[in-house]
């Protein structure tokens, strides 16, 4: 595993858990701040003891999702008290931040503010038509907007091919192209999916990334207790949101059996791992 994970996340292979944020304010469905702090801190407590690696507080309950150039500063403000909260409580778990719709400024801005250790990136390099919009490339904006704030020590974890996209604008290109363009724009890790919520990625994608770029790689959908034997081999770390949740769907609650569940298979792969060492 790279330095940098080594130093953020202490084991190998980590696990990081998405915790998905209740409707921002000016959002249909919200339910005011102080609740939507309260269910995050209690995910985030919850994963903390059942074994997850880390967390990544995304506000993917604002369907249907604005641009950043669209987003009043609610959003910010309201996803800096979330993620400070959840950082608070979770002490040195490393949490990371999205803000969805492609606000990898505001990301990182929340971040730098909450003292966060992360964000996760779409729309890095080539630009793509998402079901929200058309992502433009924004990896020097927001390097620039990084450098200018101080906020150097945040890493930008950044998907290839962003699920929920169509990707024709760059058919004539590789996923090698791809990768290789996110680590030639100085991402830091790189995030394959599959191409929707939930759905794992081919993989034969993960091999090809590997191959184009030296960056870690985390499978970023689709991974569950049943297939993640199947994946472990092929990444250097995992984000997991649906199979976390009741039934598999991204929006219900955290199932604690669940997380044991795969929390159960990671720890199994672990020690299988060390002990083959």
């Amino acid at each position: 595993m790279p330095a940098f994970l080594d130093e953020m996340f202490k084991r190998p292979k980590p696990v990081i858990a998405m915790i998905h944020t209740g409707p921002s304010p000016g959002v249909l469905g919200c339910c005011g701040v102080q609740c939507a702090v309260e269910r995050a801190v209690a995910e985030a407590r919850l994963f903390a003891e059942l074994g997850v690696d880390g967390l990544i507080v995304e506000n993917m309950h604002d369907f249907p999702c604005v641009h950043e150039r669209d987003m009043g500063p609610e959003v910010a403000s309201f996803m800096t008290c979330i993620a400070y909260s959840v950082k608070r409580h979770v002490g040195r778990m490393p949490v990371g931040v999205q803000v969805l719709f492609q606000a990898n400024r505001t990301a990182m801005a929340v971040a730098h503010a909450s003292g966060c250790d992360f964000i996760r990136a779409e729309g890095w390099t080539h630009a793509h038509v998402s079901d929200k919009g058309i992502a433009e490339a924004c990896a020097g904006e927001v390097l620039r907007y990084r450098k200018a704030i101080g906020a150097d020590r945040i890493p930008v974890f950044a998907d290839v091919q962003k699920k929920h996209a169509s990707h024709a604008w760059t058919a004539d290109l590789t996923l090698s192209d791809l990768a290789a363009s996110i680590q030639q724009h100085r991402a830091d890790a790189i995030v394959v999916t599959g191409t929707t919520t939930g759905h794992a990625p081919d993989p034969e994608d993960l091999l090809e990334v590997a191959a184009a770029s030296a960056l870690p790689i985390f499978i970023g959908s689709g991974l569950d207790a049943d297939n993640f034997t199947d994946y472990v081999g092929l990444a250097d770390g995992f984000i997991i949101g649906s199979a976390f949740k009741e039934n598999g769907e991204w929006s219900a609650p955290v199932c604690e059996t669940r997380v044991r569940q795969l929390v159960g298979a990671v720890e199994y792969t672990r020690g299988q791992e060390v002990g083959s060492a």
